[in-house]
């Protein structure tokens, strides 16, 4: 994979694709501008990306107290229009809310205050980027970033600009969660050795689908964006693009960034990335146009010793069994199960009990909610799930794809791991190797599971090093078209 450098999105780069949709660009380089005067004045939001889960964005924001949607965004016509009329619908005359194409065009708007993305991965840091740089506090959906250097930027500027950044991680507004991790870092409970996430939900095949022109009714320009893709085909939208490597990122980072961001959010406070990563597994049975692994075992270990294991696993079967959760292994042997309320099986105990968890410290009233507090109150510390916090969990992932994108195949078997001294790691691949040959009912030493490198990273630099560091690095910033490419943090 070659990578072009990234250059500077002039103002006429801009200008030039806005203008072949009507639109106009301006980009405000104040701090803040849209912190809010008061605690009762109305917040006005926008939604971009109103297809899927933008449709729950809206409804979030529209039973928010006095919060006015004063547009939703999406490049395809049909999906807008709907939108438009059952928001025309709910809202009883309250407020009228705009259609647009382009986020652009909302930006402009020195009303606006903040904007909810619910695009396409491949979009979510372009336009973090572009609404602080407005002015514009964000409602990002996970994840934050669709590579690693991406996200950076979004970082540096949030960070320039000072608005409040939440990420769509809803689980950060949960007492319960939080109480448990600060219960692990408080030292009353024995240490934490491995935080281990779950995303395994039946899926299917999506098939193949030819090459092709776009359907009229969608400004294919500008929902590529910064994607470089060479062709459509109707795999891309409106849900399939997860499963592609140049918009998605697979359920790893789909559905899996929330238990993975539960996982790195029990690590060590003073551990930011990981120095070791590694992930294998395969797109079983399903012989479609998807990239991206339906089976999934990953770990990373921090500069503490501390481990995230993850699992994804989608391939439906009788007896599936659907695991959208999190574990806790201590250092003692204890388990930790559940989620905002807890159960703790102990070293030689016959049956789990429970573990009284005191509730933690999040911003209340749920995580629309907490969002419309912080951007009242113009805090981005406010913020359930912050842009640090958001970055810290995306990169994890981001890393664990990138060992998997550079693997090779070896036969499907028992012993494709290569896990070292690792024990625990063998055993939990062990459980989900046999989940894949006992239930799928892959058979082994005909089939071929993807095995990765182990790959090192510096936490301070975000680059990775050591053997398979050329090869690892070019995963680290993804291609861009010309006229939507992600500045560089000097741009900001």
């Amino acid at each position: 994979m070659s990578h072009k450098p990234i250059s500077k999105p002039t103002r006429r780069n801009f200008l030039k694709t806005t203008s072949a949709i009507g639109g106009s660009l301006i980009i405000m380089g104040t701090k803040a501008t849209a912190g809010i005067k008061g605690a009762n004045d109305r917040v006005r939001i926008a939604v971009a990306g109103v297809n899927g889960r933008g449709n729950a964005h809206i409804g979030g924001w529209m039973k928010a107290e006095n919060v006015e949607l004063i547009y939703v965004i999406d490049p395809a016509e049909n999906v807008l229009q709907n939108r438009l009329k059952g928001i025309e619908k709910r809202a009883e005359g309250k407020f009228t809310t705009k259609g647009l194409s382009d986020f652009r065009e909302a930006l402009d708007d020195k009303s606006l205050d903040a904007i909810s993305i619910a695009t396409p991965n491949h979009w979510h840091s372009l336009m973090t980027i572009r609404a602080a740089q407005a002015g514009k506090h964000v409602y990002v959906e996970k994840p934050l970033s669709h590579d690693v250097a991406e996200g950076r930027v979004a970082v540096e500027a949030q960070k320039k600009y000072g608005i409040v950044v939440q990420h769509g991680t809803q689980r950060r507004s949960d007492s319960g969660i939080a109480g448990l991790h600060e219960l692990l870092k408080s030292g009353d409970l024995p240490k934490l050795k491995i935080a281990y996430g779950y995303c395994c939900k039946p899926r299917g095949s999506i098939g193949t689908k030819p090459n092709g022109a776009p359907p009229s009714n969608l400004n294919w320009d500008l929902w590529k964006g910064p994607a470089v893709i060479d062709q459509y085909h109707a795999n891309y939208h409106p849900y399939n693009w997860h499963w592609f490597w140049e918009t998605g990122n697979g359920d790893l980072n789909n559905q899996g960034t929330h238990q993975l961001d539960i996982a790195r959010w029990a690590i060590d406070d003073d551990q930011t990335h990981p120095v070791r990563m590694m992930a294998m597994g395969g797109r079983f049975q399903w012989d479609d146009q998807g990239e991206t692994p339906n089976t999934m075992f990953s770990m990373a270990e921090y500069p503490n010793g501390q481990q995230v294991f993850f699992n994804v696993r989608n391939v439906n079967h009788e007896g599936y069994k659907t695991q959208v959760y999190n574990e806790y292994y201590l250092e003692d042997g204890s388990v930790i199960t559940g989620e905002g309320r807890y159960k703790i099986l102990r070293p030689g105990a016959d049956k789990p009990e429970e573990l009284k968890v005191p509730s933690g410290n999040v911003t209340p009233g749920g995580h629309f909610n907490a969002f419309i507090s912080a951007v009242r109150a113009n805090d981005p510390s406010m913020a359930n799930g912050n842009v640090m916090d958001a970055h810290y969990g995306c990169v994890l992932g981001h890393l664990m794809n990138n060992s998997y994108r550079l693997g090779s195949e070896v036969p499907f078997n028992a012993k494709a791991g290569q896990f070292g001294d690792n024990k625990d790691a063998a055993i939990h691949f062990g459980k989900l190797h046999s989940i894949m040959k006992d239930g799928v009912g892959v058979p082994e030493n005909e089939a071929k599971y993807v095995v990765g490198p182990t790959l090192t990273f510096d936490p301070e630099t975000e680059k990775h090093t050591g053997e398979f560091a050329t090869e690892a690095n070019q995963l680290l910033k993804d291609p861009n078209n010309a006229n939507f490419k992600i500045p560089q943090i000097s741009e900001v």
